[in-house]
């Protein structure tokens, strides 16, 4: 599904894509809400469509991933609830191994993802990946979503890249299909962002349910570069 040698710059999303997205659909979906009708005094299922339409009323904006405006939004500081289920926090299968042979490998790689820093920084913590990256980019760095062409515009000028050699991995069609209008040529999705939910059987653009199935080669050492490292 991948030429490797056609490809020089790999672009990765995080949520549903590295990670699994049950911690953060959890969240939105059972623990926020729990929350919520706690502090307004609700039944749950009440407050739960409240919020559900607080926040679908942001998609598609900086809003929608900004932990600041929904906490102002909501009176409640939604980083330390997040912090409060980091345990459900989980690297998708042979995530790790993808990205060791990434980082062997010539490629240039960045994690670029819509996650605000606050709740990057927990899931960072928590797995460690952040070890394998060149650069690390938050599109509130750039005040935009991924869903805006000019994203990969302002992420070109700081890290500039080929988009006819360059691979994203996202598991939003939206977000792809953004990139494919900067000119990002090479796009694949997850087909189960969620461990929890079923796989999706049909999306816009090539799909794989787990890593191994694009595992890159591992260049072998020549021997004297062996010996060198016994």
């Amino acid at each position: 599904m991948i030429n490797w040698q056609n490809i020089d710059t790999v672009l990765l999303d995080m949520d549903g894509t590295l990670l699994d997205l049950h911690y953060d659909n959890h969240f939105w979906l059972e623990h926020l809400p729990h929350h919520y009708a706690k502090l307004h005094k609700r039944d749950f299922q009440s407050a739960q469509t409240e919020l559900l339409g607080k926040i679908q009323s942001q998609r598609g904006t900086l809003n929608w991933y900004c932990l600041d405006y929904w906490s102002n939004e909501l009176q409640l500081d939604i980083t330390a609830l997040k912090a409060e289920i980091k345990h459900l926090i989980a690297i998708r299968p042979y995530v790790d191994e993808f990205l060791h042979r990434l980082q062997a490998g010539p490629q240039q790689v960045i994690l670029v993802t819509n996650a605000h820093r606050d709740g990057l920084d927990i899931k960072l913590a928590h797995t460690g990946i952040d070890r394998w990256f060149d650069h690390i980019i938050a599109s509130h760095d750039y005040k935009i979503p991924k869903e805006d062409p000019r994203f990969w515009q302002h992420l070109n000028r700081q890290h500039p890249f080929n988009p006819e050699r360059t691979l994203l991995i996202d598991d939003n069609q939206t977000v792809l299909s953004s990139a494919k209008t900067h000119g990002i040529q090479h796009l694949l999705t997850l087909l189960q962002p969620d461990s929890k939910q079923a796989a999706r059987v049909q999306t816009d653009f090539p799909g794989i349910l787990h890593f191994d199935e694009i595992l890159p080669e591992l260049k072998t050492l020549a021997p004297n570069q062996s010996n060198a490292n016994e």
